[in-house]
């Protein structure tokens, strides 16, 4: 039994972790705007009301650069005060339990890999999709980190007038047209169809970086999470539309894209970090 954390600048979420299931959870805002040490310190009371004598290790998924094998995490996205934490050593200090430390979207795909629609494959890209745009890299069945876990950060790419993570993730709606990517959503549930229109331009950006992901990568697999892919119904269509002219017709052909199903899938793979 293991403890799995997802540490977020909107919210941290902790849960027990037994046989690939969560037993136990809880979620609280994170204080991302407090200090160093009160960030740390909501982080231990949570920490705290999971532990009893079952558990035998603490995973942690991060939105930062990490030094994996020390622990530390640096600027933390979203959560000013963290600069450099040492926090592999300061939560096994604490609970005398041996803890994992990775980014948080490593974790996603490790989920994704062990517990979610991942498991069917062994080359597999996993694209966090929200203010941020990120992944997870599983090759031959193994998490690629690269030398400071950002093996993945796709996002910052160069792309357009921008980056990636600018036309693929939620700044597109609220910083191109002044209009929160939440209520873009709604809008286009209700048929709206200047947000459709809108949906079907992330789409067309949404192609090109899948384009980006075949030509790099060539996974079995890229699967899709975040707050923006609630939304695939509506960009869908935009995307394969847009990586139609992907030179390689076979590789369209057997390339799987789909979506994230699995509720806290990355703090289920922050518990397999161990």
């Amino acid at each position: 039994m293991r403890i799995g954390i997802d540490l977020g600048g909107t919210n941290v979420r902790v849960g027990l972790v037994e046989g690939g299931a969560i037993v136990q959870k809880t979620v609280e805002p994170t204080r991302s705007d407090a200090s160093e040490t009160e960030v740390l310190n909501q982080l231990k009371r949570l920490t705290a009301s999971m532990i009893h004598a079952g558990v035998d290790g603490i995973g942690i998924g991060v939105p930062s650069v990490v030094d994996a094998g020390r622990g530390i995490v640096y600027n933390v996205a979203n959560i000013p005060s963290w600069q450099e934490v040492h926090l592999k050593t300061i939560l096994e200090n604490e609970f005398h339990l041996p803890v994992a430390v990775n980014n948080d979207c490593n974790c996603f795909a490790l989920g994704e890999f062990h517990f979610g629609e991942g498991a069917a494959y062994r080359d597999l890209i996993c694209v966090a999709l929200g203010t941020g745009v990120g992944a997870g890299v599983i090759i031959n069945g193994k998490l690629y980190m690269g030398n400071n876990a950002g093996a993945g950060e796709i996002g910052c790419l160069p792309y357009l007038a921008h980056d990636y993570e600018y036309y693929c993730g939620s700044r597109f709606f609220s910083e191109e047209h002044g209009i929160p990517g939440k209520e873009a959503f709604e809008r286009g549930l209700s048929g709206d169809t200047f947000a459709l229109k809108l949906w079907e331009e992330v789409g067309f950006h949404m192609g090109s970086l899948m384009k980006m992901i075949l030509y790099v990568y060539d996974p079995q697999a890229i699967i899709l999470g975040g707050s923006i892919s609630n939304a695939f119904d509506f960009f869908s269509a935009g995307m394969y539309e847009s990586m139609s002219n992907f030179p390689y017709p076979e590789t369209l052909e057997r390339i799987r894209i789909q979506v994230s199903r699995k509720e806290d899938i990355a703090l289920l793979g922050a518990s397999a970090l161990l």
